[in-house]
């Protein structure tokens, strides 16, 4: 069983796209699946397919080279970290992507502060 579905989705993404895969495979959550949304948006990950209990996200390369190069998972169900709006920053000097679950759904920093909202700090991906 795992305790943490959001970091289990981090490293499946990161193992996967270093072994050179060309998609994942994971039990299927509407948590993860706003997030795989988010991740297809801005261009981290291909195309985001729902089978029965699973949920399929292709990996994207550029040169050979994975796209996803890291993570940092912020929040842990341990201990929660809130950040308001006037606390998100750019991630890696804008290379990078911070993911928020706010009130109002699951979000990037750059949409979190042009909504005027705070929330979960969930991770951080380039």
């Amino acid at each position: 069983m795992v305790t943490d579905p959001i970091s289990d989705l981090l490293i499946r993404l990161q193992n996967a796209s270093r072994v050179g895969h060309t998609s994942v495979s994971l039990p299927y959550s509407q948590m993860k699946h706003s997030i795989a949304q988010i991740l297809k948006k801005e261009g981290y990950v291909g195309d985001v397919g729902k089978k029965a209990y699973s949920l399929t996200i292709e990996l994207r390369y550029s040169a050979g080279k994975p796209v996803i190069t890291g993570t940092k998972r912020i929040s842990k169900p341990s201990r929660r970290m809130y950040m308001g709006v006037r606390d998100v920053k750019p991630v890696k000097r804008g290379h990078g992507l911070l993911v928020l679950s706010t009130p109002a759904g699951v979000m990037t920093g750059k949409e979190a502060v042009g909504k005027r909202v705070g929330g979960e700090a969930l991770f951080e991906i380039w």
